[in-house]
């Protein structure tokens, strides 16, 4: 069982995109189960024919596994010991060996180093207002990334500015309605939206609703279209100075 608050940025980012291909997985399953030809499930969710083979096929097996760290059965005594004031780093690595610790010091070093860092607080930076883009950046990062001083800046913005705490639960919402493809819930965000401080944001995404709802709705992508896009600019970049339009075209669209 895996608990996603206990993970870090990254192996959250793994644990989403392991949750994601687990739904893919079960909504292929299903369809066949109900008797579609694959042809028929190709068109419904828009995935590839060769995806929906392999899934079919049980060639797709995924698991999703928790990056170990050989200091993780350690992790305990040494938060004993930085608490009692024992920080230097080759002294804990020394202590550990003496516990049964195997690993190397750069291990230890690291994680000193990364615990001194995320202990330190700058005076000067508490006492001046962040501006809004550092705020904004501080709200919607993850928690496991922030340093101490800014996790103490977090705190006070949650303690005295509510308004922009609300700002980020109506973002976060946003998210998820995407995520979970909830158009029904779209209206009712908007309507909570106005009232806040992204109701410029909100007014913009009233305006353009019939294509959220379209993107929200259906599984189509403009991803194809930015692919083509960026590998044109990359061959213009490429050939700028050396060729003509002639060779452009060949390259782009394989003519001569």
């Amino acid at each position: 069982m895996i608990n996603p608050s206990l993970l870090i940025f990254a192996e959250k980012l793994q644990y989403e995109g392991y949750v994601r291909r687990e739904e893919t997985n079960a909504t292929i399953l299903a369809l066949k189960a109900q008797g579609i030809a694959i042809k028929e499930i190709v068109r419904r969710p828009g995935y590839s024919r060769g995806l929906i083979r392999k899934i079919l096929r049980g060639q797709r097996p995924d698991v999703f596994r928790v990056r170990q760290s050989s200091l993780d059965p350690y992790l305990p005594w040494l938060d004993e010991q930085w608490e009692a004031g024992r920080c230097n780093g080759a002294a804990l690595w020394r202590a550990l060996r003496l516990r049964g610790f195997r690993g190397c010091l750069r291990v230890v070093s690291e994680w000193s180093a990364g615990r001194k860092k995320a202990d330190q607080g700058d005076p000067a930076a508490l006492a001046r207002a962040p501006s809004a883009r550092t705020v904004a950046r501080l709200l919607t990062v993850g928690r496991e990334r922030l340093s101490k001083a800014e996790t103490i800046t977090v705190a006070a913005i949650e303690n005295g500015v509510a308004v922009l705490v609300e700002a980020r639960e109506i973002i976060l919402e946003l998210q998820g309605i995407i995520r979970r493809k909830a158009l029904a819930e779209l209206d009712t965000w908007i309507s909570r939206a106005r009232g806040s401080l992204v109701a410029a944001f909100a007014n913009g995404v009233s305006k353009d609703k019939a294509a959220i709802e379209a993107a929200i709705a259906l599984s189509w992508s403009n991803g194809q279209t930015e692919s083509q896009l960026c590998k044109l600019k990359l061959v213009k970049r490429q050939m700028y100075g050396r060729g003509n339009l002639d060779l452009l075209q060949a390259r782009v669209i394989g003519l001569g």
